[in-house]
């Protein structure tokens, strides 16, 4: 298995090659050469297996330069023990005859960015190892909120790596943000920006393409690497929990073995849904994926459009994590869609860079919605959506997994689909406790966030998670800010450069 990018794919790499680079030389995404195929007999030979073992077979497909070993090793490390609670990494929960909740979220940051961040300090590491010998990596990363934490709770005091995390200063809820700021760690730094996430985002990929820089790096032994979802080793995992998801709505006899379902993504970056993509044309039988967005519609309106535009009002929600109006994962679809034509690819790019706006051509529009449904939901109909869905089902629902559930629901309205939605619930409700809490009570509780998830937890019976009641004494380390211009000098002096 060999990579390319999506704006050169003349020049191959290794997974190896790809994971430890993060972002091609030429600022294109590494995307696989050809897809692993997974039949109906493969899947029936993965029903009675564990989510580890689903997730070995599916990554030995992606990961061939790995040994059988390395990739059993690393998946151990990552899922094992006590990470995921009970062991069950990613349940799927029935809500309704038709609707089931995929909780993506039981990891150590209660957010279903665990799932690739708890693997990727492995996968990155052996990858340095192949590609880069004994350079220390340098990890940056830009979050709209539960991807800080979890990569730096992933790469936490893992031996020949240092992780810089910048957030927008005023774009994550409080639990995210403590989450970051009481991050323990010898190799960690972590800076607000001013600006929202798509600032931060354009500031860590400058940073990545800064050649000055990048020689400074190479003088002191470095190199640059993400741990955002640019990364295809971030990515990868991603794609086994699709396929679990499907192995246990067969096992647990809702669907036959080669039915199909529909899969419905709250998303933002476009990277959890992307993942879904390739799942499908793998071969797990997916039918329509269904992209829900919150107020921030600009993907809504590309799936139905072909118009991507960027130039609108950015809105500050109550699902932060999706506060994002450019999607840099959608880079790989449109690369995927013009049949690998990394020409076409750059051309896009380049437009949206400097005119904020592209179309695509009238075949990759009817492609994209033979693929995709797009809708969104405003601030009212998710504050509504989890208020109802906890009153008819007592099924508490994060901010951005209420988004999911309101357009799966517009979906099976408008389309009158019969077939089974499976929806990625991607965060616990207490992350969000003082937006969930006004859904709830319809009340401003004027809480502190701890305060918040107590009365939250009261009123609903719903178990605060450990991991964030262990904040409340943690000492705070982190309270540096800076302004978007500022972002390189606090890297180089972050890492000594």
């Amino acid at each position: 298995m060999t990579y390319v990018s999506t704006r050169g794919k003349h020049s191959e790499v290794t997974a190896a090659g790809a994971i430890a680079q993060g972002i091609s030389q030429d600022g294109g995404l590494f995307v696989p050469k050809t897809l692993p195929h997974i039949s109906d007999e493969r899947l029936s030979l993965l029903l009675d297996k564990s989510y580890t073992e689903r997730a070995c077979d599916i990554l030995s497909g992606f990961l061939t330069d790995f040994t059988k070993d390395e990739i059993d090793e690393s998946v151990s490390m990552a899922y094992g023990g006590e990470k995921f609670g009970s062991g069950n990494v990613a349940p799927i929960v029935k809500l309704s005859p038709r609707l089931y909740m995929l909780e993506l979220f039981h990891g150590p940051t209660c957010a279903f960015k665990d799932m690739a961040l708890q693997l990727l300090p492995h996968l990155l590491t052996l990858s340095a190892k192949k590609t880069a010998g004994d350079k220390k990596i340098a990890i940056l990363v830009a979050t709209s909120g539960d991807t800080g934490k979890a990569a730096l709770e992933g790469f936490r005091d893992v031996e020949g790596t240092e992780i810089i995390v910048f957030y927008p200063k005023d774009g994550v809820s409080g639990i995210q943000q403590l989450q970051m700021a009481t991050q323990e760690g010898a190799n960690i730094g972590v800076c607000a920006v001013s600006g929202n996430f798509d600032d931060t985002q354009n500031g860590v990929k400058a940073i990545f393409t800064d050649e000055k820089l990048k020689q400074r790096l190479t003088e002191k032994n470095m190199m640059f690497s993400s741990a955002n979802s640019i990364n295809w080793g971030r990515l990868v995992p991603q794609i086994c929990y699709y396929a679990s998801a499907y192995c246990d709505m067969v096992k647990n006899g809702e669907i036959a073995l080669g039915e199909r379902v529909n899969v419905c993504v709250p998303t933002g970056n476009f990277g959890n849904i992307l993942a879904a993509y390739y799942a499908k044309h793998m071969g797990v039988p997916f039918k329509k994926l269904i992209c829900a967005s919150n107020a921030n519609n600009v993907l809504t309106d590309f799936i139905n459009t072909g118009v991507y535009d960027r130039r609108r009002e950015f809105i500050l929600t109550s699902s932060p994590s999706m506060d994002i109006l450019i999607s840099s994962n959608l880079e790989r679809l449109l690369f995927e869609l013009y049949e690998k034509d990394d020409d076409a690819v750059k051309l896009l790019m380049k437009k949206l860079s400097a005119d904020g706006v592209y179309s695509v051509s009238a075949n990759v529009a009817r492609k994209l919605k033979d693929e995709l449904y797009g809708g969104f939901s405003d601030e009212a109909d998710t504050a509504k959506t989890i208020r109802d869905t906890f009153k008819a089902y007592a099924y508490l629902l994060d901010t951005h997994t209420a988004v999911g559930l309101k357009v799966a629901n517009d979906y099976i309205e408008k389309t009158g689909d019969a077939a089974k939605i499976i929806i990625a619930a991607t965060a616990s409700p207490f992350k969000f406790t003082g937006s969930i809490l006004s859904a709830i009570t319809g009340e401003s509780s004027g809480l502190d966030e701890f305060e918040q998830a107590k009365k939250l937890s009261g009123i609903t019976g719903a178990e605060i998670p450990p991991r964030i009641l262990a904040m409340k004494d943690k000492p705070v380390r982190f309270t540096e800010y800076c302004e978007k211009s500022g972002m390189e000098d606090y890297v180089i002096k972050t890492l000594g450069l």
